[in-house]
């Protein structure tokens, strides 16, 4: 199986019929993950593809396989690409990197001047942010809105990210602006990523341990002098 079994499109209203499955499919990722997840029903996902701001793929037999769909906040100043899903039978095909390329795709369509951000705890996606040029961020530069921050509650970690004021948790928040021309930092990340996977799985040791102890640190500093022990 490879990704030229799939068609991945922009969601139509008749896709509707899906969102049922869709919605059962994210609360049981998130659970064998172990963690907690914005609760969406089916109706707020149908809207998602009435609206056209979602994409999802099927595989060639016409079984649904994967879904992702675009929240905005700040008055539109923020965007998110929010519940990526792939079916459990069609993982470790690509799939998941083709509807985030999509879906970033349609974001820059229907939003050129919003700024694109994500909050991840995994490797894989960090990657595919990174190649598409959002770079780790503080979460200070995300929206502020709090209609977001109340989807944290479902997470295991909420009462990290309260104690820390919002300021820090044990997700990685990464931004893409679209006034930021080269991305050289993104693009250095992801290289970085992708020759030596094992800098992640320190990071965020390292991030657990600062945030167990209760101490702060800068995010971008983190990571780069990751980066530069990784290098040697």
């Amino acid at each position: 199986m490879n990704i030229n079994d799939f068609i991945v499109q922009v969601a139509l209203p008749e896709h509707r019929v899906f969102a049922e499955e869709i919605v059962e499919e994210m609360a049981e990722s998130a659970k064998a993950r172990g963690t907690g997840i914005a609760k969406r029903t089916p109706e707020y996902v149908a809207g998602k593809m009435q609206e056209g701001k979602a994409v999802i793929a099927f595989h060639k037999d016409g079984t649904w396989a994967g879904f992702c769909y675009i929240e905005t906040w700040s008055h539109g100043q923020f965007v998110a690409n929010s519940g990526l899903i792939v079916s459990p039978k069609y993982r470790k095909a690509g799939l998941a990197k083709s509807i985030k390329e999509a879906v970033f795709a349609l974001s820059r369509k229907l939003y050129p001047k919003a700024k694109i951000f994500g909050l991840t705890t995994g490797l894989a996606v960090m990657k595919i942010n990174s190649d598409l040029g959002y770079e780790p961020v503080t979460y200070s530069e995300l929206t502020q809105d709090e209609e977001f921050w109340k989807g944290c509650q479902s997470c295991v970690n909420f009462e990290i990210l309260k104690m820390k004021e919002r300021k820090n948790c044990m997700c990685t928040a990464m931004l893409y602006d679209p006034k930021e021309k080269k991305h050289e930092a993104a693009k250095e990340f992801a290289e970085e990523l992708q020759k030596k996977p094992k800098l992640y799985e320190r990071f965020m040791r390292i991030k657990q341990r600062l945030i167990e102890k209760n101490k702060g640190g800068d995010l971008k500093s983190l990571l780069l002098f990751l980066a530069l022990i990784n290098r040697n």
